[in-house]
């Protein structure tokens, strides 16, 4: 008999938390079996929600203050302060997460753009983390509305981006195709003193057939046109980069360069750490020993598909699960090309009882997310009550 649940999921992007999406997929278990022992173990991958998630871990604290929107445009905002409840804690550690400010959440349908959107606010926030005088600064890429290649956040920490003739470049990705020269002689001196550490997918690089305007432009709003255009400047952002500040790493394809929109590549430049995320954002977590308690693990994420073991959480999940002899049962949004081909999950299910449109899938998220644990759960103890042979 299931009496022990590990519930670990991602949040789905721009409808749930991976918290909220942790509650209703127990509330799922809980109408099948009303006694379950339920471990809730949301998941953050850099994107939306890592920065409260860090901060409640460790108890640390939420820091609010206003900075630039990807369009440009101020809003409220927050970077964490970790405590002391974990190593990650322990020196003196912001949190920026540039979802948070940067996100493709914060950018209306009507005004997807990624030729325009900016990283500035990362920057900001920074800078606003300097001034607390945190000795280590750890950014989550993920969940980005941008493509700039981090060149807004390198702007707003005191580089100059320069034409030919020598302007300042507006902000945006579009504009890379301009960039000349920059000049880093502004640069925010603490910076040289400070760890800079960001957490992103080792999957994701900046240029190349499988660079980040190629796999991710289309999700933000970008044309085929848009894409190559997109592609171009970044390839000249590398190359700008390379020559003009001291860079130790390769940013065309490096693992991690392209993470969300390239913003990786920019902070490599300057130089911060790009570090597999689920070994600085998992592991405090004690996550091992919790799914081998457990007699079914569960997982979810807003698509399943031939992205997902290119360093998605369910893949992550399922990696670790594995391990321990632990079965696996995915829940996602939507299923894609490659849904059966994730190593480690034994079985799926799409949480859409019928077709829908988006904007209602996106409000009722949680309500099908239960529904769809439950409707599994059943399948699932029906099939281990069943004699074997057992025709049907």
């Amino acid at each position: 008999m299931l009496t022990r649940f590990a519930v670990a999921p991602s949040g789905f992007k721009e409808s749930l938390s991976a918290q909220a999406a942790a509650d209703a997929i127990a509330a799922g278990v809980r109408r099948v079996v009303p006694d379950a022992e339920v471990d809730l173990i949301p998941l953050v991958d850099g994107g939306e929600g890592t920065a409260r998630a860090l901060a409640s871990a460790t108890g640390g604290r939420l820091v609010a203050l206003p900075a630039t929107g990807p369009l440009g445009e101020p809003l409220g905002t927050h970077f964490a302060l970790l405590g002391t409840g974990s190593d990650l804690g322990s020196a003196g550690t912001a949190v920026v997460e540039m979802a948070a400010v940067a996100g493709l959440s914060l950018v209306p349908y009507g005004l997807r753009d990624p030729g325009a959107t900016t990283t500035y606010g990362v920057g900001e926030l920074i800078r606003a983390a300097l001034d607390t005088g945190v000795r280590r600064i750890l950014v989550g890429c993920g969940d980005s509305g941008t493509s700039d290649g981090g060149a807004g956040a390198l702007q707003a920490l005191g580089a100059r981006l320069l034409d030919e003739d020598g302007f300042e470049l507006p902000q945006g990705g579009r504009e890379l195709n301009r960039l000349h020269h920059i000049d880093p002689k502004g640069l925010d001196p603490r910076l040289a003193h400070t760890e800079l550490l960001v957490a992103c997918n080792p999957y994701n690089v900046l240029c190349g057939e499988r660079g980040v305007a190629r796999v991710f432009g289309p999700q933000k709003g970008a044309t085929p046109a848009q894409v190559e255009e997109l592609s171009a400047g970044l390839e000249n952002w590398a190359y700008v980069l390379t020559r003009d500040l001291p860079v130790s790493c390769d940013l065309y394809g490096g693992p991690g360069t392209g993470a969300s929109g390239g913003l990786g590549a920019g902070l490599a430049a300057l130089g911060a750490r790009l570090l597999p995320r689920f070994e600085v954002l998992l592991d405090h977590l004690d996550l091992d020993a919790r799914l081998a308690r457990a007699d079914l693990v569960l997982t979810a994420e807003g698509a399943l598909d031939h992205q997902t073991p290119r360093g998605k959480v369910p893949a992550e999940v399922a990696r670790r699960a594995k391990l321990n002899g632990r079965p696996v049962l995915a829940l996602a949004g939507t299923l894609g090309e490659g849904a059966h081909t994730v190593p480690g999950v034994d079985a799926f299910t799409g949480i859409l009882p019928a077709p829908m449109a988006l904007a209602e899938a996106l409000v009722r998220a949680s309500e099908l997310l239960t529904d769809a644990t439950e409707r599994a759960l059943r399948m699932i103890l029906l099939g281990a009550g069943l004699p074997r042979g057992a025709g049907v």
